[in-house]
C-alpha cells in the first residue's frame, strides 16, 4: 500500500515534467522528481512514508488482518494482547486493524487469507494453526506472524526446522514443555495406568503434542491410548468411549477441544475422570490442572515483532520462532472439588 502511495506520486511527478520540458523529458523529469522531494512539504511526507522505518515519527498508517480461527478465552488474549502491543509501538491512529473470526472453520480462514491479500494489508496476524496454514497457502509476499501455534515446522510441514521459517512467516509458539506436562500426570496421578490421549485428528499440532506426550508417559510405566475424533461431530462419542477405558485423560492445546470444553466436562466429570490439558483455557472448562502460559503475554510479543518489521528495523525471513518464557502449574478448583482431587503445593488457582 505504502508503495503504491509513492508511485502514483513519482508518476504525478513526471507527467508534469514531461509537459513542461517537451524533448527534453528524461532528463529533467529525474530533476523535477527531485526537486519536489527536496523542497515540498507534502512530498517530504510522501517520501517518508514509503521508508518503513521512520514509521513512528512520520505518522506512517497500515493495515493489519487479523485471522483468528475461532472466538476462544485463550486466542482472544493473544489477539488483544498483539493489538496492544502493535498500537503502543506504531501510536494511536497509525494502524486499523481488520480483524476477522473463522468461527473454527479451516474453509473460512482461506476465505478470510484471500480478502487480506486483494486488500493488500501490509501484515497478515495468523491466529491458530489452520489460520497460519491458510496464510502460507494465500501469500508468499506479505508477512505473516503466527501466534497461538504449537509447532511450527509440523504446522507447516517443514523438514529439518531448526527455529525460523525462512519465508514470510515467524511469529510466536504457544507450546509449553511436554515432558512437563507428562511429569504433571505422575505427580497428580501416581497410581493411574491408563491414560487416554484426547485430540482432534484434523489439528496437526494436537498430533505432535499428544505423540510427544505418549513416549514421555509410556517411560514413566504408564498405558496410553489414542482417542482421535476428526470435527465436533463425533466427540461426544470419542470422549465416551476414552472416560470409559481411562483413569486419566491427557487433552493437548487442541481448538476444537477448547470451542466444546463444556461437552468434554459433562461427559468425564460425571464419570469422576480427571483431565490434564495444555492450556489454561481448555483446563478453565474441563480440565483439573495445566501447565500454563500467558496467551495475551505471547500476543504481545507477537505485536512487537510486526512493530519491528513494518518500520523495518527486522525482516521477518531471519525472525526465529519465539516461546513463552514463563510456565505456571495452574489448577481448577471446581472441578477438583467436585472429583475429590487434592492439589500438592506449587499449584495456582485458575481465577
Amino acid at each position: 500500500m505504502k508503495k503504491k502511495i509513492l508511485a502514483a506520486f513519482m508518476a504525478a511527478a513526471m507527467a508534469v515534467s514531461l509537459g513542461a520540458c517537451g524533448d527534453g523529458a528524461a532528463s529533467d523529469s529525474k530533476d523535477s522528481a527531485a526537486s519536489l522531494s527536496g523542497n515540498s512539504s507534502q512530498s517530504d511526507n510522501t517520501e517518508d512514508a514509503a521508508d518503513p522505518g521512520e514509521a513512528g515519527g512520520s505518522g506512517e498508517k497500515y493495515t493489519v488482518g487479523i485471522c483468528q480461527l475461532v472466538q476462544h478465552d485463550a486466542l482472544d488474549a493473544a489477539t488483544q494482547g498483539f493489538k496492544d502491543a502493535l498500537v503502543a509501538e506504531l501510536g494511536e491512529g497509525n494502524v486499523e486493524f481488520d480483524e476477522q473470526n473463522a468461527q473454527n472453520d479451516p474453509n473460512t480462514c482461506s476465505t478470510i487469507i484471500n480478502a487480506f491479500v486483494s486488500s493488500d494489508v501490509d501484515l497478515i496476524l495468523a491466529n491458530a494453526t489452520p489460520a497460519l496454514q491458510a496464510a502460507a497457502a494465500g501469500t508468499d509476499t506479505i508477512p505473516i506472524l503466527g501466534t497461538s501455534v504449537t509447532e511450527y515446522g509440523v504446522a507447516l510441514e517443514l523438514d529439518d526446522f531448526t527455529g525460523t521459517v525462512g519465508r514470510n512467516i515467524s511469529g510466536t509458539s504457544d507450546l509449553a514443555p511436554l515432558n512437563e506436562q507428562a511429569d504433571m500426570i505422575q505427580e497428580l496421578f501416581p497410581d493411574a495406568k491408563n491414560v487416554g490421549l484426547l485430540y482432534c485428528s484434523a489439528e496437526s499440532n494436537s498430533q505432535y503434542q499428544v505423540d510427544a506426550v505418549k513416549g514421555f508417559l509410556e517411560e514413566k510405566g504408564y498405558a496410553c491410548e489414542y482417542y482421535a475424533f476428526s470435527d465436533s461431530n463425533d466427540l461426544s462419542a470419542v470422549v465416551t468411549q476414552a472416560a470409559d477405558n481411562s483413569d486419566v485423560l491427557y487433552v493437548p492445546t487442541d481448538n476444537t477441544c477448547a470451542n466444546n470444553a463444556e461437552l468434554i466436562r459433562n461427559v468425564c466429570s460425571p464419570a469422576k475422570v480427571p483431565i490434564v490439558v495444555g492450556e489454561e483455557g481448555i483446563c478453565r472448562g474441563c480440565g483439573v490442572a495445566t501447565l500454563s502460559i500467558s496467551y495475551y503475554d505471547i500476543g504481545t510479543a507477537t505485536g512487537k515483532m510486526a512493530a519491528k518489521i513494518l518500520k523495518g528495523e527486522s525482516k521477518i525471513e531471519e525472525m526465529p520462532i519465539e516461546y513463552a518464557p514463563n510456565f505456571v502449574k495452574k489448577y481448577n478448583k471446581e472441578i477438583c472439588d467436585e472429583l475429590g482431587i487434592t492439589i500438592p503445593e506449587g499449584y495456582e488457582v485458575i481465577e
